[in-house]
């Protein structure tokens, strides 16, 4: 009762919390008076008055008293033991929660790494395409460096041709 309480909207949950803990303290004052009648230290010479009345009325009325008791008492066993079901339940439901958390901050750390990874990772792209970029630039330049050379040579050769058979 106490976790499906807590599973509640806030404004029902102060209220049915507040409920709970007042029955549980009227079920923990019923297990002391049980107790203490059924322990057995009620003083022998009232229970022999009580029991030597010689007044049907009261030996029914005592009989009523201790089916009541007695009913109560199984009700109250009964609550135990849902009580025992709903802890255990929910030392389970503790249990279940914690494995996800722990399976989650381990999915975390790997969603981190792999981001930390990727990062690093586009670093290094942006690193090789300056590189790249810069190695197109020289091959372009050394083109035309090689291109003028053999312009020059060329317009050398022609001049030299031209002023020999001049």
């Amino acid at each position: 009762m106490d976790l499906e309480a807590r599973n509640l909207q806030p404004n029902v949950k102060a209220v049915l919390l507040a409920k709970l803990r007042e029955y549980k303290s009227d079920l923990n004052n019923l297990k002391t008076e049980v107790k203490r009648i059924g322990s057995g230290n009620l003083n022998a010479a009232a229970r022999d008055e009580l029991l030597e009345a010689g007044m049907t009325d009261a030996l029914m009325a005592s009989g009523d008293q201790r089916s009541r008791l007695m009913m109560a008492t199984e009700r109250l066993n009964h609550s135990s033991d849902r009580i025992k079901d709903s802890r255990r339940t929910m030392l389970e439901t503790e249990e279940l929660g914690v494995s996800i958390l722990q399976d989650l901050h381990q999915q975390r750390q790997s969603l981190l790494h792999a981001h930390n990874t990727l990062h690093g990772v586009d670093d290094n792209i942006g690193k090789s395409k300056r590189v790249l970029t810069a190695i197109s630039r020289r091959m372009n330049r050394n083109k035309w460096m090689i291109s003028a050379v053999i312009a020059v040579l060329v317009v050398a050769i022609i001049l030299i041709l031209y002023f020999k058979l001049k």
